[in-house]
């Protein structure tokens, strides 16, 4: 069964027909076509798909896309404007923090949710922001030193 749904990603309004058991995932991906949204383990435990939905990091694998209807969406994507990148894609660019890059965009956007809401985390914060996300390239050393620099950054700055 088709639904209509209306959502803004990436500051886009969309309109969209969805069937009743497509997944904000599939709807990204395979119709929005923002591929920078990876696919993992289709069973939020990997955090490859995350994305930021009214304002909170959520797996997208495990959202219905018609739970989107009227929400407002961040993606990887959404994170560059005007051809700049994020201050949290270049501190992971910086610091190394990424090897074969698979879980980088949700890893980025978990971060990016937490600094939204507290832009001064502590280690711990940064820790906790970060468990639903699976690395297994880096050993998260450099991904929480990527974010502790931003930090340092913010802290000066205030």
């Amino acid at each position: 069964m088709n639904k209509s749904i209306s959502l803004r990603v990436n500051d886009v309004d969309y309109k969209v027909n969805v069937e009743n058991n497509w997944t904000l995932l599939e709807l990204l991906r395979d119709r929005l076509h923002l591929t920078g949204t990876k696919k993992g383990c289709e069973e939020g435990e990997c955090g490859a798909c995350t994305v930021i939905m009214n304002g909170e990091p959520v797996n997208s694998c495990l959202v219905l896309a018609i739970e989107a209807d009227k929400a407002e969406v961040v993606t990887i994507e959404g994170l560059e404007k005007n051809g700049q990148l994020h201050p949290i894609q270049e501190a992971f660019i910086k610091h190394g923090a990424f090897q074969c890059g698979y879980c980088t965009p949700g890893m980025i956007m978990s971060v990016k949710a937490l600094m939204d809401h507290n832009p001064n985390p502590s280690r711990e914060e940064i820790i906790v922001a970060i468990t639903g996300n699976l690395c297994r390239c880096t050993g998260y050393t450099k991904i929480i030193e990527a974010v502790e620099s931003l930090v340092a950054v913010n802290e000066k700055d205030s």
